[in-house]
């Protein structure tokens, strides 16, 4: 195991591969703001992930944007912090099952360098929205969200990897937020052979510990299982949606990356996989 110190040096060679910007309707956050964050954490660079979630269950927020606006915004963002961060330009895709075809579309519309596939709704319920939870036991609610995932990976292509597995521990109204891998191992396994099979990822996404979970998402026995299966394809994002935000708890993130056995982090450029070695 390599100490703190060796890790925190080490943030110049980490991309945060999950951002949101103004261009999200649930962020705060101007992209300069974000860059010079990231630029005083440390970082090499940032991936803006802003959400496409066609058809999204919840009046609250409107989760679409005009493609080549962004990209031009994102080019004149590039020259102005030329040389001092590397900026990227992706998409967090909500999928539910009768979007897959519009939201693929919608991804092939633009010059995408990273598509992540998240579920933030099931059955046409957003999972913020307590009618999810509605006679059904944790058990239940969890089981049926694993589901829908695994439903995802075997008919969505359009993707890069799997989004913040177990988001639901944020929403879920009961006591014990667990999804412990030995409970729901057969439908985790089927997800994870499948996104490996697909020779896609999943990411560490470290917004677990900001909503007081005391782990990220996917949690650690997930990500250990994920390896242990052949899985070689990991970012790491904040899903920070203020600036403050931007690499937080990326120190904890790579830590629990070495424990679980892996020699890389991931970041994508123009849809491709670059893979960084951690220091041992």
């Amino acid at each position: 195991m390599i100490k703190k110190g060796a890790l925190m040096g080490y943030l110049k060679n980490i991309i945060d591969s999950h951002t949101h910007s103004h261009y999200s309707d649930d962020s705060e956050m101007l992209p300069e703001d974000g860059c010079q964050q990231a630029i005083d954490h440390g970082l090499r660079g940032l991936v803006f992930t802003d959400h496409l979630d066609i058809d999204l269950p919840n009046p609250e927020y409107n989760f679409t944007f005009d493609a080549k606006a962004r990209s031009l915004f994102l080019d004149t963002l590039r020259k102005k912090f030329e040389g001092k961060l590397t900026i990227l330009k992706g998409i967090e895709v909500g999928i539910q099952p009768h979007v897959i075809k519009e939201s693929s579309i919608f991804i092939k519309s633009a010059d995408f360098d990273f598509v992540i596939c998240s579920t933030h709704s099931v059955d046409h319920i957003d999972l913020s929205n307590p009618a999810f939870y509605h006679n059904k036991t944790h058990h239940h609610a969890f089981q049926r969200y694993l589901e829908e995932i695994y439903y995802t990976v075997c008919n969505f292509d359009s993707f890069d990897v799997v989004g913040h597995i177990g988001y639901i521990r944020r929403y879920a109204p009961y006591p014990d937020k667990s999804m412990k891998y030995a409970v729901y191992n057969d439908i985790i396994d089927a997800i994870l052979t499948k996104i490996i099979g697909k020779n896609r990822g999943i990411e560490i996404n470290t917004s677990g510990w900001y909503y007081d979970l005391h782990e990220p998402h996917p949690t650690i026995d997930i990500i250990k299982r994920y390896k242990e299966l052949g899985g070689t394809i990991i970012t790491v994002g904040s899903d920070a949606h203020t600036a403050a935000r931007i690499g937080d708890r990326f120190n904890d993130a790579l830590a629990i990356l070495v424990q679980a056995g892996f020699k890389h982090v991931t970041h994508f450029e123009n849809r491709k996989p670059v893979f960084t070695p951690i220091p041992r």
